[in-house]
């Protein structure tokens, strides 16, 4: 809402319905719309587009937005695969790593966690599968070494 020149808006005084140029109290004319025997300046007293005007090109604020990449669909699975099944993290990680070099998409972020975590979890199983074995043959061997 554009307000009288050089003045505030009274928070007291009612105000304007939205699309609706504000009135001078005095003249009963918009602001800015020349009264009877005053010469007119063609514009409103801000500089600005008056209210009423057809939407049309607007001046441009800082620069264009860039192009929106998205987000390497690989990488995202391989964050997943990582806390199901932590082999395919590896290869979707990789498959994905190598991508988003190529395309530029987003996401290495996610294909590094992805691989990461592919790795440690794999190794983590690994020594889990390993330590059942242990056990396993452990437990055969005292068996075998106890009955009659």
């Amino acid at each position: 809402m554009t307000y009288p020149p050089g003045g505030t808006p009274d928070p007291y005084q009612p105000q304007q319905p939205y699309g609706q140029q504000p009135y001078d109290p005095t003249s009963g004319q918009p602001y800015g719309a020349p009264s009877s025997g005053q010469p007119s300046s063609g514009q409103p007293y801000s500089g600005q587009p008056g209210y009423g005007q057809p939407y049309g090109a607007q001046p441009g604020y800082g620069a264009p937005y860039a192009p929106v990449t998205s987000t390497n669909t690989m990488a995202i699975l391989a964050l997943v695969f990582a806390f199901v099944f932590s082999p395919a993290a590896i290869v979707l990680g990789h498959i994905a790593k190598k991508q988003i070099r190529q395309t530029g998409e987003q996401g290495e972020g996610l294909a590094t966690a992805g691989l990461w975590l592919g790795y440690i979890f794999t190794a983590l199983g690994l020594l889990v599968c390993i330590g059942y074995v242990i056990i396993v043959v452990i437990a055969v061997g005292s068996s075998a070494t106890t009955s009659p």
